[in-house]
């Protein structure tokens, strides 16, 4: 974001277009979800406007579940879009095993999208991923690696709203971080040897074209994954 806002609409209010600009760093990455946002006085001085405007600006993210307000702490960044804040809210007042739930859906129909709609870049996406998941050598490494495997899976849907909702559930710093907890990598590693290898069996059906197998080890994977989410 330069100092200043430029281009600004006269029929717009001001503290949206100072929340949409706040968006864009945040949907940028210039923001990343975690991130202590600067404070009030650094954005006044920033943008050129007034204290008020800002901090309207900054109260409609946190209402739109963007941003997390931590009095005598600051303010941080909660989620990237407005989709994955409204799921997180919904998720917390479900059964433990909605979201797991819902995910096996989506990724069970996306593998069976994929079979017939992947594109020579999407299987080569997918095979990137698990050619890292693979390679990796320590924990955290292997879940990141693992949650882009899935992503790759339910984008070559070529469905971009089920890719959405998948992104937007998916829960990637939990997986990563309950992964990464693991105090043995290579007895985790030995444990999922099945697991695993389900994973290379998932690429081959959509590869193969096969639908009914691709949704059958896309479930399987979730089942193994979370078992007393989805029994």
């Amino acid at each position: 974001m330069t100092a200043g806002l430029e281009g600004l609409q006269r029929n717009v209010p001001l503290s949206m277009q100072i929340a949409e600009r706040m968006r864009d760093r945040i949907d940028s990455g210039d923001w990343p979800v975690g991130m202590r946002i600067p404070a009030e006085s650094a954005l006044v001085a920033e943008l050129g406007v007034s204290r008020n405007s800002v901090r309207e600006g900054l109260r409609s993210l946190v209402h739109a579940g963007l941003l997390d307000a931590r009095p005598g702490d600051g303010t941080y960044v909660r989620a990237r879009s407005e989709l994955r804040a409204v799921l997180e809210r919904r998720a917390r007042r479900g059964r433990p095993g909605d979201a797991a739930e819902v995910r096996s859906m989506l990724e069970c129909q996306g593998a069976r999208l994929a079979s017939s709609r992947a594109t020579p870049s999407d299987l080569e996406s997918i095979r990137a991923a698990l050619d890292e998941r693979d390679r990796a050598s320590d924990a955290r490494t292997f879940a990141a690696a693992d949650v882009a495997f899935h992503r790759a899976v339910v984008a070559a849907s070529g469905n971009a709203l089920l890719a959405e909702l998948h992104e937007n559930l998916d829960g990637l710093a939990e997986h990563i971080e309950a992964v990464s907890a693991t105090p043995d990598f290579a007895t985790f590693l030995a444990e999922n040897h099945e697991l695993n290898a389900c994973h290379t069996d998932l690429l081959d059906a959509i590869a193969d074209g096969d639908a009914d197998r691709a949704e059958s080890l896309a479930a399987e994977i979730v089942r193994r994954s979370y078992p007393a989410a989805t029994s």
